[in-house]
């Protein structure tokens, strides 16, 4: 087999469209774009998706329902069986909190639920409790300190400075 002899399988070599050259190129007058004037038939993307001429969009016709804030609160969440690794009698905030790992950041607020069983005398410092946990804790002979929210607002905004 020589050079010569070489021949491209069929359809390798896909031939460009050439369109807008005239009646006889077999894609003329209008290049394959139907008989319009318009839009749609000049270059560019043509007419959106969501617009509907003059009917009033899908989305205005639909109703308003319900609200979310742009910076929701959102608690981190610590299960009381979790703080039976804190020896008897100590103090529990945010920063022993973050020293085990149980939270990540101390500058978002964090709640304590009442999940599983606690029998050691703590004294938790929170944002939120939930009625369970404050009924387990003063069971065991600890304290609920609840933390006031305008705190966390000073203290993350002196942390991002």
């Amino acid at each position: 087999m020589q050079i010569h002899d070489l021949k491209a399988t069929p359809h390798a070599r896909k031939r460009k469209r050439i369109v807008g050259r005239g009646r006889g190129s077999g894609r003329g007058k209008t290049s394959g774009r139907g008989h319009g004037r318009k839009q749609n038939a000049r270059a560019g993307r043509g007419i959106l998706q969501s617009l509907e001429g003059g009917q009033v969009p899908l989305i205005r016709r639909l109703p308003k329902v319900g609200f979310r804030r742009r910076n929701p609160l959102v608690y981190q969440v610590i299960k009381v069986s979790d703080l039976t690794r804190f020896k008897e009698g100590s103090v529990v905030d945010a920063q022993t909190l973050k020293e085990k790992r149980m939270i990540s950041s101390v500058f978002k607020p964090y709640k304590i639920l009442g999940n599983g069983e606690l029998k050691k005398k703590l004294t938790v410092h929170a944002y939120a409790f939930s009625k369970s946990a404050t009924e387990k804790i003063t069971q065991a002979g600890g304290k609920t300190e609840k933390i006031d929210q305008k705190i966390i607002k000073e203290k993350s905004a002196q942390g991002k400075k």
